[in-house]
């Protein structure tokens, strides 16, 4: 039982905007292709596999972040597989009733052709980073038509490997009206980003492109890696961000410009970015404040979890209200980054299924 009434046993509407592709993959399809292409995983059996890849208390984010080396080998450089985990997400979010929803990935870690070393250090093939773009969007628009939902995507740079960025802007750029709506940045919040890096460049060329631009930050990193994401990366949208709280001054300033906050509660335990009393979780001051946040599952597969686990804890500990989540994926709809006419449709497709009036502010 999800925290909004389901009728007739069909899921409510929601809007999910920070899902990891690689961090939602089945067990089963990694079992197939370890077995299909002869790669030795940690278990051979579902129960074995999500012993190593799962887990359930809070570990550090380098430990979490190892957990990817446990099963990644399997699925980067397979067009099959590539495809494949892009359709399967799709339908495994349509079931969870979400109706549209934003998924990010790198494209590099996807890829195989070593333009640079790769953590898990498989052997090298010919897959591109412009070719996992283009297989994932097959399997995501395939997905769309199978399962009746919108789902765009948002290609990643990672903060320890800058010399990829300025391609994930040219892919960005190739790929804009088909499927792809934004850039990112993740990975280790300890690598600060300066004025010359190529991530500024590439988000920079971004910005004059009129691509989106979202930024992880304030998750294990201080309130300064948030003011590095609006200020020096001009970030629409701040993945997490729960240390925003910490420099008041900022968060007032990013209350009063509508800063939208893509926020993960269980996520959030799990890698200890946050207290583990979630009474005490940033999001519940987020709540209180009106803040423009939504939340999302982050990484399926690892955190062995859907939208209702995140719903639930929001539910159960911070007292949130149907007209709360309902609220919450208004937000997550206005935020997304769909063309102005598709996001009109989008929440008009929110407004009946919620029974609410469109609010005109």
């Amino acid at each position: 039982e999800g925290p909004l009434p389901r009728t007739g046993g069909e899921p409510c509407c929601f809007t999910e905007l920070h899902v990891h592709l690689d961090g939602a993959i089945r067990p089963e399809t990694i079992l197939h292709f370890g077995k299909k292409r002869g790669i030795p995983l940690p278990g051979s059996t579902v129960d074995d596999l999500l012993k190593y890849v799962s887990y359930k208390t809070p570990v550090t984010l380098t430990q979490f972040l190892e957990k990817f080396n446990h099963y990644m080998p399997a699925i980067a450089g397979d067009r099959e597989a590539v495809r494949r985990i892009a359709y399967e997400l799709v339908e495994s979010k349509a079931k969870e009733g979400i109706i549209y929803m934003e998924v990010r990935y790198s494209p590099h870690l996807l890829a195989n052709s070593k333009v640079e070393p790769i953590p898990w250090g498989h052997q090298e093939g010919d897959l591109t980073p412009d070719e996992v773009v283009s297989l994932v969007n097959q399997g995501l628009q395939d997905g769309e038509r199978d399962f009746r939902i919108k789902v765009r995507s948002i290609l990643c740079c990672m903060r320890h490997m800058p010399s990829w960025s300025p391609e994930v802007v040219e892919l960005c750029k190739k790929y804009r009206n088909s499927s792809v709506v934004a850039i990112d940045l993740a990975g280790d919040e300890s690598l600060k980003v300066d004025a010359s890096s190529e991530h500024t460049k590439a988000y920079e060329e971004a910005e004059r492109c009129g691509i989106h631009r979202t930024v992880h930050a304030g998750e294990a990193g201080p309130a300064a890696m948030i003011k590095e994401a609006v200020y020096l990366l001009k970030a629409e949208r701040i993945g997490h961000g729960y240390h925003v709280l910490e420099d008041p001054e900022l968060y007032k300033e990013l209350l009063r410009t509508k800063m939208h906050f893509e926020v993960c509660p269980w996520s959030s335990y799990l890698t200890g970015a946050c207290l583990p009393d979630f009474r005490k979780h940033p999001v519940a001051q987020f709540r209180k404040d009106q803040a423009n946040y939504s939340i999302s599952t982050d990484d399926p597969l690892i955190f062995n979890s859907t939208i209702d686990k995140d719903y639930s804890i929001a539910k159960e500990y911070m007292g949130f209200t149907e007209e709360e989540f309902k609220r919450v994926n208004i937000n997550a709809a206005q935020s997304s980054f769909l063309p102005e006419k598709e996001k009109q449709e989008l929440l008009n497709t929110l407004y009946e299924a919620y029974g609410m009036v469109p609010s005109t502010s």
